[in-house]
């Protein structure tokens, strides 16, 4: 299951983002996940309740957020949603297209407890904090 490793990697992000904001704790993590990233939203599920035992992240929740496949036909300049197996343009109905999003993982918001001053936010006594 490369979900697990995947997991531990953005895990380690969003241990460095906390330390780096001189967090006590990590609260909530929002993850964008689109259907061609590769990544099964169920099994990264899964593969957090494991990885997440670690400093700063033992009780955090994760939120999965399903991002659309989107793509720009070449031929009509249009943008639309598609579905995953069906890259076509939905105005012309050309295959000559280009992906704008649904293969990405990412990263969207983290929620510190405990965040300290940094350079972003001046005020020590911001609880919580959305990175």
């Amino acid at each position: 299951m490369h979900e697990l490793s995947v997991c531990q990697a953005l895990l380690d992000q969003v241990r460095e983002t906390a330390r780096a904001h001189h967090a006590d704790e990590v609260g909530l993590i929002t993850v964008r996940i689109g259907p061609l990233s590769g990544v099964e939203p169920d099994l990264l599920e899964q593969a957090f309740t494991i990885a997440r035992n670690g400093p700063l992240t033992s009780s955090a929740t994760l939120s999965i957020e399903l991002a659309p496949v989107r793509i720009r036909c070449r031929d009509c300049e249009q943008e639309c949603e598609v579905r995953p197996n069906r890259l076509l343009c939905s105005a012309c109905s050309s295959y000559r297209v280009d992906l704008i999003s649904g293969d990405e993982m990412l990263l969207a918001r983290v929620e510190l407890q405990g965040a300290g001053p940094s350079q972003n936010s001046p005020d020590p006594e911001r609880k919580p904090s959305h990175v």
